[in-house]
């Protein structure tokens, strides 16, 4: 199963104020397992920035100036996400403001039934207890100590960590199918491995009396016994 796990950084709460995206940052998992690929463009939001979003994420007027459009990177970003289920702290929030920069682009939406929001995964798990990304990050013992401003694809990473300890955590060497460990130099090694025969018998246990009382019982059997007497 293919996943994303997605954030954005904004210029503020709302597109229909007016608000664009500044950054997205995305990661891929497939079964639940990292696979390397990421996707992260920052977006010149084609407005100012103001104090409130800068205070949060540090993207300034002069740095996103340089960077492509949202126009620009829309296809990459729509091929990268495809059909896959999109894992999102808040999910609401980003599904906005995508929607909203796809809908002016007049490309397809990305609908919400396509989306996992992991504040409610949380809120189900642990009722009444915090559920923002710090303090998720604390109880699973998840180091966020380089989250010093919010960033996209930083934010992506840690919650793909959350994400997967709140699903119950990666368990890869787990597998209870008939191919666990095929293909691997590991499973060839314990499909290879048989043991060997004893250099010495295992010494007698049992009692002359012992054995004589089991042979006894094992004639009385008769001969079509499944247990032969000798």
């Amino acid at each position: 199963m293919r996943e994303i796990v997605l954030d954005t950084e904004t210029t503020g709460l709302d597109p229909a104020d007016g608000h664009r995206i500044v950054e997205i940052g995305a990661v891929e998992l497939n079964n639940h397992m990292p696979t390397g690929r990421h996707f992260h463009e920052y977006i010149n939001p084609e407005r100012p920035m103001p104090e409130e979003a800068f205070a949060v994420h540090g993207l300034g007027d002069d740095f996103l100036r340089t960077k492509p459009v949202f126009a620009r990177v829309s296809e990459a970003f729509a091929a990268f996400v495809g059909e896959a289920r999109l894992v999102i702290h808040n999910a609401g929030f980003d599904m906005k403001f995508l929607n909203a920069e796809l809908t002016r682009l007049n490309m397809p939406t990305l609908p919400m039934t396509q989306a996992l929001d992991t504040v409610a995964l949380a809120r189900r798990r642990f009722p009444g207890a915090p559920a923002s990304l710090d303090a998720l990050c604390r109880r699973f013992g998840i180091d966020n100590t380089a989250r010093t401003l919010h960033g996209a694809l930083l934010d992506a990473e840690i919650l793909a960590e959350v994400y997967l300890e709140l699903i119950g955590g990666r368990q890869p060497g787990l597998s209870l199918g008939a191919a666990s460990g095929s293909g691997t130099a590991q499973g060839t090694a314990q499909q290879a491995w048989r043991p060997g025969p004893r250099p010495r018998a295992l010494p007698q246990r049992i009692t002359s009396g012992e054995a004589e009382a089991h042979a006894a019982m094992v004639a009385r059997l008769g001969e079509k016994s499944l247990w032969p007497a000798d």
